[in-house]
């Protein structure tokens, strides 16, 4: 699998991952136990099979015009499904047409996943895997209640099969 991600401004990024501290400290589930160099906060904007030939350089090019693009949290919520524990973003409409753009561009890749798909997308920043809802009231009091702003001013691909990053653009 590969993804398509834009990652935080520095400053965005310390905010998340100073919530991440927080959780681990309060013996919460917390991505700061995930040490793999590649960890770092990020927002997926699709997920894919493979990227076709091509698709890259035509990526790379929609990123270099679009970014940065600014940013705010939301709410702290448990999504559905594998129920993990989120950093809601406030989806603007730079956000929105950029997250088209990709996937606009990657038409023809095999594999997509739908929940990335525009009109089912919940644009969110991970803080924890398989949270539990009972402890969501604990986590939001951790995360202190915050609705940090930044940028997302760059790129990537991670594949998931050799788990390195590509930055694009």
């Amino acid at each position: 699998m590969r993804t398509v991600e834009l990652v935080c401004s520095p400053g965005l990024d310390a905010a998340v991952r100073t919530v991440w501290g927080r959780l681990a400290a309060a013996g919460l589930p917390s991505l700061a136990r995930n040490i793999h160099p590649t960890n770092r906060p990020h927002l997926t904007l699709a997920a894919v099979d493979d990227l076709p030939p091509g698709v890259e350089h035509r990526l790379a090019e929609l990123f270099d015009a679009a970014l940065p693009v600014p940013v705010t949290l939301g709410r702290v919520v448990v999504l559905d499904g594998s129920a993990p524990l989120v950093w809601l973003v406030q989806p603007t409409p730079a956000l929105t047409a950029l997250h088209a753009g990709v996937w606009d561009v990657l038409a023809e890749a095999d594999g997509h996943r739908p929940w990335h798909a525009p009109g089912a997308w919940v644009p969110h920043l991970s803080l924890a895997l398989r949270f539990r809802n009972a402890d969501l009231r604990m986590a939001r009091a951790v995360s202190g209640g915050q609705r940090p702003t930044g940028d997302f001013d760059a790129a990537r691909s991670y594949d998931g099969t050799d788990r390195r990053v590509t930055r694009i653009g």
